[in-house]
């Protein structure tokens, strides 16, 4: 039996396929753009929509020849046109401009792994005629859906391990679902950048990854990366910007308005998703044999923030705060001129302080210590 979790996203999805404009739905492999789709289908006249494949040839010729005449024989019928995959698709912002331009009333989805290839395709051409919407990894406030707080407590584990890929729901035992996210590194996660032309040494992204993955929450340098992975730093920087396009790590930049001790320029990383970077690593002991708790911890809590403020449409920067003198807090949002520090804590026992330089810098801030005692106020 395949459990389906309803996604956070589903009700502004719903809203924004509309006529004569794109809806673009973007995330990594796997994450469940296709499922929300077929869901959505489910729920509407069948007949009245067409369904194409942007990975197959024959639905890639479909759409080859730019007429009016050859899309409106196509779509004669149709009032819903779903395109999976469509960073594969030749001209794909060309082709999806005349369809809207020309036929009327039509409405278009458009799925896409690819940030880079989607954006670059879409943007000029779709200029007015697109909504964007992203899917991430199954979030906390997601699960909360089907499960009560003694479940989720129980979960935890699990969710700082393997992450939240939504076909993990199916496989019972702790092995099945290692072999499920190694399929998924190897078959999926870097296909979109393997296939990007100018990438000649994949064997490089998975050490760049590896690397990343043993410094999170800490400030990385890029010359440094680039050293131990014997590449210019250009291409590290490049690299590391395609692996944040295609949803696998997304950066964090230090904060500064006024004090000249504060650490700016450097960045840290994280992974959208725990199980991915533990299967870089090829780690996924329990939790009592590991010595990197507080790093998954920390990953898990600022990954299933940003799901957060995604899915609810909180407008925010984020930050790390740091000095020179190494006091530092793990997070900072900055909403208007409000200010909101945070510190991430497994350990519920260790008594944490506001920085003291902080606290002196920017005494209106506000300051919280996140622990398992309220993590899920924060993230769900």
């Amino acid at each position: 039996m395949k459990t389906y979790l309803k996604r956070a996203v589903v009700q502004e999805f719903e809203k924004k396929i509309l006529p004569n404009k794109v809806l673009i739905l973007l995330g990594a492999r796997r994450v469940g753009k296709t499922e929300l789709i077929k869901n959505y289908l489910k729920t509407i006249s069948t007949g009245s929509y067409l369904q194409l494949n942007g990975e197959d040839i024959n639905d890639i010729n479909l759409l080859k020849e730019r007429s009016i005449a050859n899309y409106k024989r196509l779509l004669s019928g149709i009032d819903l046109l779903v395109i999976d995959e469509a960073q594969n698709v030749p001209e794909i912002g060309q082709i999806l401009k005349l369809i809207v331009d020309s036929i009327d009333g039509i409405k278009i989805i458009a799925t896409g792994s690819s940030m880079f290839d989607l954006s670059n395709k879409l943007g000029e051409p779709l200029v007015g005629r697109k909504n964007t919407i992203y899917l991430f990894p199954l979030a906390q406030m997601e699960f909360s859906e089907k499960e009560n707080y003694k479940q989720t407590v129980e979960n935890l584990e699990e969710r700082l391990l393997f992450g939240g890929y939504p076909e993990l729901i199916q496989y019972e035992t702790w092995e099945e679902k290692k072999d499920y996210i190694f399929e998924i590194i190897n078959s999926y996660l870097l296909k979109d950048i393997l296939v990007f032309e100018g990438i000649k040494h994949a064997d490089k992204i998975y050490d760049l990854l590896r690397l990343i993955s043993y410094q999170l929450g800490k400030e990385v340098s890029i010359q440094e990366l680039a050293n131990q992975l014997q590449l210019s730093k250009n291409t590290v920087a490049n690299y590391l910007d395609l692996l944040s396009k295609v949803f696998i790590l997304f950066k964090i930049e230090g904060f500064s308005r006024n004090l000249r001790k504060e650490i700016v320029k450097s960045s840290r990383w994280y992974f959208y998703d725990n199980g991915i970077r533990n299967a870089i690593i090829n780690n996924f002991n329990t939790l009592d044999l590991r010595n990197d708790v507080g790093d998954l911890w920390e990953n898990y809590l600022a990954a299933e923030r940003i799901k957060k403020q995604h899915y609810k449409k909180i407008k925010t920067n984020n930050y790390f705060w740091r000095t020179y003198d190494q006091q530092e807090l793990d997070w900072l949002e900055e909403i208007g001129d409000k200010l909101e520090g945070f510190e991430f804590k497994w350990n519920e026992k260790k008594k944490v302080k506001i920085p003291t330089a902080f606290a002196k810098a920017y005494p209106e801030a506000d300051f919280t210590v996140i622990s398992k005692d309220n993590y899920l106020d924060f993230i769900s």
